[in-house]
């Protein structure tokens, strides 16, 4: 099993190049549970939501991980419940990085907020390129300081759907 994850700021097509990696490529997709959780409860999240958040995103995973499906393309992981949690609330549950670390990802697709607009859909909140910016590099960060693979996905539309497209085929193939 090839596990994928497409990661970085809000807006920068995750959940669309989740769907199109699936339809080109089979696989099974895990969706971003914070989105479910919101539709659910109506009101401003709060930091003693964010167990709740992400004990619900490791559920969705770990029963995909338990179908064994040669490609998992996970639209988000705990990575973004941790920076989320930090940059809203200025503090994370200390657990969420060792449930991460705990699990093998073959591929971070991270996700520039450059080159595109940012779309409010109700529940996105940082329309400024320079907040966008910070939680990429935030992100960034992150990956390289765990050493976990990871190829930056940048620029149009198209341009985001090739290299992610090419990018999955590679780690395919191998």
């Amino acid at each position: 099993m090839k596990v994928v994850v497409l990661t970085g700021p809000e807006s920068t097509g995750k959940s669309w190049l989740a769907a199109g990696l699936e339809q080109q490529f089979g696989g099974f997709r895990v969706d971003e549970y914070v989105r479910w959780f919101i539709e659910q409860n109506p009101r401003d999240t709060c930091l003693a939501d964010i167990p709740e958040i992400a004990r619900g995103q490791l559920q969705w995973e770990d029963q995909a991980r338990a179908q064994q499906p040669a490609l998992l393309i996970l639209d988000t992981h705990l990575l973004s419940n941790i920076l989320w949690s930090q940059t809203l609330f200025g503090a994370c549950p200390d657990w969420l990085e060792g449930e991460l670390l705990a699990r093998h990802y073959d591929l971070h697709l991270l996700l520039s907020p450059e080159r595109i607009d940012w779309t409010d859909d109700g529940q996105r909140c940082q329309p400024d390129l320079d907040q966008r910016l910070t939680f990429f590099q935030a992100t960034r960060d992150w990956l390289e300081q765990h050493r976990q693979p990871c190829q930056i996905i940048q620029g149009d539309w198209a341009e985001r759907q090739a290299q992610a497209f090419a990018a999955v085929a590679r780690l395919l193939a191998d």
